[in-house]
């Protein structure tokens, strides 16, 4: 393939990753003028996130098993139709169930273009390319995620929160037009079967948890829905693993899962996920509910934050990932990111923005930036190339379901003390701060919890571990020349 050539695939499938944080973030800032405008209660607002991620983190894993098999342009091309259909039918939403069928599209869309972007780029680049790709794909995700809460707030504040799918919308037709010229078609491989019973019960098993804790603040503890929920999800979970071990391609190696990288890794994103995203989520209802912002205002005060994740994505963590490896910057990332948290977490209405709020911001960007790629790259470590898509899917999937599932527990805090500072005769200003700084504390623990996972999982971190020998060759790709 020629430079040109090349250069065009990766800003392709950086592209993609960027529509896919774009998307998962726009609505953040919209979400008040959405709910005053058809008329939904805090737990159906709560709902037009979640049901994105309920899709999205559910299908992730599968979507990347799927582009091992099909083949990665053909889902990424799936997947990014999707997305834009599932855009075009929220432009036109005027009903929370039109809008809730949008958001499901969405997510489902996502799920399948993000996984097969990612396979591209380990399947494609190598040695410092791998190491430049990944740091183009990181600055994606950074400024994708920042800049949908920026410009979802600009758009909201001047055209109405349609405004937001209409964007979204855009930018998912240039990608799709830009893969269309760009990626060449996939290879032809040994045909490979695909694990269909593996793949509905892990479909089953991941979108039965995050219906259950999405449940929670809606139906309670013990309903009909969070224990269905639950119990599904055991079910498919258990046919899932006995599938798993009689199938000749499993949808999942559960060999993978003995390596401490990956099954740390994991356990690190899925905590690590619910801080990073929880943060722009919460930080969003901070500079609204707390701190009486207009929406414009609020997209606004979160422009640095875009602008700093893809600096530091561009220029300093490739820097970063030679100097200290993977695992020690996921670590610096994670620290940093509940460091932000926990000074987020004391905001008030007189909080200055200059002093306060934009220090907890630019860290909090930082902490993003250096712990999403960097764990991707630890999990990748341990898989081998002909399945980067399952790779691609065990990082994403972790880090969204984690997401998912930590928005619904942050949401139940900050609704528990809301409702405790109301009985207790405060107002209602006095509430919503009160419920969002025990939010921000929840946060700071997730992250904490995949610090602690970390520091007991990387083997790059031991004693005598070296962060350059933690860029080990998986099976049948060379890693070592990821970072010199």
């Amino acid at each position: 393939m020629t430079e040109s050539r090349t250069t065009g695939l990766l800003l392709s499938v950086v592209a993609a990753q960027f529509l896919v944080m774009l998307d998962s973030s726009i609505l953040n800032v919209a979400l008040p003028s959405l709910t005053s405008d058809l008329g939904l209660d805090s737990v159906g607002a709560a709902w037009v996130l979640n049901s994105y991620f309920l899709t999205f983190g559910g299908l992730l894993l599968v979507a990347g098993r799927a582009a091992d098999v099909f083949g990665r342009r053909r889902m990424f091309m799936i997947g990014a139709a999707a997305l834009l259909a599932g855009s075009l039918l929220g432009v036109v939403a005027g009903a929370e169930g039109v809008l809730l069928a949008a958001r499901l599209i969405q997510g489902a869309g996502a799920a399948l273009l993000s996984p097969a972007a990612m396979a591209i780029i380990l399947a494609r680049f190598d040695g410092r390319a791998r190491a430049g790709a990944m740091s183009a794909w990181g600055a994606a995700s950074t400024a994708g995620g920042a800049v949908g809460v920026t410009a979802g707030g600009l758009v909201t504040g001047a055209l109405g929160w349609q405004s937001v799918f209409v964007l979204t919308a855009g930018v998912a037709a240039l990608v799709t037009f830009a893969a269309w010229k760009t990626l060449p078609p996939d290879e032809d491989r040994a045909r490979r079967s695909f694990d269909v019973m593996g793949a509905l019960a892990l479909t089953g098993a991941a979108i039965g948890v995050v219906f259950a804790v999405l449940s929670v603040p809606r139906y309670g503890w013990v309903s009909v829905q969070t224990l269905g929920g639950s119990v599904a999800a055991g079910v498919c979970f258990a046919v899932f693993v006995t599938a798993e071990r009689r199938a000749a391609d499993p949808v999942l190696p559960l060999t993978l899962l003995r390596d401490a990288r990956v099954a740390g890794g994991i356990a690190a994103n899925a905590f690590g996920g619910a801080a990073r995203i929880g943060c722009f989520v919460l930080v969003a209802m901070v500079l609204q509910q707390v701190m009486r912002l207009e929406p414009e205002s609020a997209g606004l005060a979160m422009l640095p934050t875009s602008i700093a994740g893809f600096a530091v994505s561009a220029l300093v963590l490739p820097r970063l990932l030679a100097a200290f490896g993977p695992e020690r910057v996921t670590i610096a990332g994670l620290a940093s990111v509940c460091v932000a948290h926990i000074m987020l977490s004391n905001v008030s209405p007189e909080t200055p923005y200059w002093q306060h709020v934009l220090p907890a911001l630019l860290l909090a960007a930082f902490g993003v930036a250096a712990s999403f790629t960097p764990t991707t790259l630890v999990i990748a470590q341990g898989i081998a190339a002909r399945n980067a898509g399952v790779g691609s899917g065990l990082a994403s999937s972790s880090a969204q379901v984690g997401g998912a599932v930590g928005l619904a527990v942050f949401g139940a805090i900050d609704t528990s003390a809301r409702a405790a500072a109301l009985e207790a005769g405060e107002s209602a200003l006095t509430a919503s701060q009160a419920g969002l700084s025990a939010a921000h504390l929840a946060a700071a623990i997730a992250a904490a919890l995949a610090v602690l996972v970390a520091l007991g999982t990387f083997p790059g971190l031991r004693r005598n571990g070296s962060p350059r020998r933690t860029f080990a060759a998986p099976a049948d790709r060379p890693l070592r020349q990821l970072v010199r």
